[in-house]
C-alpha cells in the first residue's frame, strides 16, 4: 500500500498537515514567521510529518491566453496552482506570469529503506502494508537513521531525542481506514491504495496532462528499478525534482554496506594472520636460543 500525490491538483490548503497532526498528536510548529511565502513549516521534521510546499515561479505566459484561476494552466484540468503557466519564447509577445507549485511532501516509505538497515534496536520496522514505521518506545535516540535517509525525512524531536516520522497512520490502516491526510484532502491530490493500482492511475494522469500541453508533468519515485527500489509514496511533479527540494537520483545509502563489511572482514583476517605469523616467527627464534 502507498501514497500517490498528484501535485497538479494541490491547492495548498494544508488540510493534510492539520489532519496528520490531529490524528497522530504531533506537536505544534510553524508559529514563527519564516519569510518563505505562505510556507510556515519549511520542511519535514519530527514535528511535521506532512509538509505542503509553496514554490513561486516567474514564467513567460502567452499573451491573452485564458487562465483558470483554480488550475493555473489555462486548460481547466488541474495542472499547477496560482496564475498562468503556458510558456512562450522571449520576444514573442508574452508577459511575465507567476506560477505557484504546491506539493504535499511526506516520508517516501522506501522499498529498500536505509533507515531499517542502520537501526540497532529494531525500532524501525516494515509493516504488513509495506510501510516503514518508527516504534518510539523502542527508539534509543542514537540518530543513525537520520543521515541514512536519502530524502532527509527522519528527524529527532527537541527535548525528546527520539526519531519521529510519518507512519502512514498505521493504526488507521489496521482498522481498514485510509490515512488521515488522504481522508482530509479536498481535491484528491493525496491518494491511498495498492501501489500497482496507484502507478497505473498516475501514468494515465501524466498522459492526460501531456495531451493538454503540460509537457513538464512527470512521475517521481514510482519506478521499482530506481536507487531505492521505488517509493511507497510517489509524486506527480510539474517541474524538476530539485525545484521541490527532492534529490534527482536518490539511492539507498547503505547499498555498499555488504561489500564494506566484506572488505573489513578480509582486512581483519589479514591482520590476524600477520600477527600470528609474527608470534610464530618469534617462537621459532626463541627455540633456537
Amino acid at each position: 500500500m502507498g501514497f500517490f500525490t498528484d501535485t497538479s491538483v494541490c491547492i495548498g490548503c494544508k488540510a493534510c498537515e492539520v489532519a496528520c497532526k490531529e490524528w497522530n498528536s504531533v506537536p505544534e510548529d510553524g508559529l514563527e514567521f519564516t519569510g518563505m511565502s505562505y510556507d510556515n513549516t519549511q520542511g519535514l521534521s519530527a514535528d511535521t510529518w506532512r509538509h505542503v510546499a509553496f514554490i513561486e515561479q516567474n514564467r513567460r505566459v502567452a499573451a491573452g491566453a485564458p487562465v483558470d484561476d483554480r488550475t493555473g494552466d489555462g486548460t481547466g484540468d488541474g495542472a499547477g496552482g496560482g496564475t498562468a503557466t503556458a510558456e512562450v519564447p522571449d520576444g514573442s509577445g508574452g508577459d511575465e506570469g507567476l506560477r505557484w507549485l504546491m506539493a504535499s511532501d511526506v516520508c517516501k516509505h522506501c522499498t529498500h529503506a536505509a533507515c531499517l538497515d542502520v537501526c540497532p534496536t529494531g525500532s524501525l520496522f516494515r509493516t504488513e502494508f509495506g510501510t516503514v514505521v518508527v516504534q518510539e518506545d523502542i527508539c534509543n535516540g542514537c540518530g543513525y537513521c537520520i543521515p541514512a535517509c536519502p530524502y532527509g525525512v527522519i528527524d529527532q524531536r527537541k527535548g525528546d531525542g527520539r526519531a519521529w516520522k510519518c507512519t502512514m497512520c498505521y493504526d488507521r490502516l489496521g482498522a481498514g481506514q485510509e490515512p488521515a491526510c488522504a481522508k482530509a484532502c479536498p481535491t484528491d491530490s493525496i491518494q491511498y491504495g495498492p501501489l500497482d493500482e496507484l502507478r497505473e492511475r498516475a501514468a494515465a494522469r501524466v498522459e492526460q496532462l501531456h495531451e493538454h500541453g503540460v509537457s513538464d508533468a512527470r512521475l517521481y519515485g514510482e519506478n521499482p528499478d530506481d536507487g531505492v527500489g521505488g517509493d511507497g509514496a510517489f509524486f506527480l511533479l510539474l517541474d524538476e525534482p530539485e525545484v521541490y527540494g527532492l534529490p534527482p537520483d536518490p539511492v539507498v545509502t547503505t547499498r555498499d554496506l555488504p561489500s564494506m563489511w566484506k572488505h573489513a572482514g578480509v582486512a581483519a583476517l589479514t591482520m590476524l594472520g600477520g600477527i600470528a605469523a609474527v608470534y610464530a616467527a618469534n617462537g621459532r627464534q626463541g627455540g633456537r636460543r
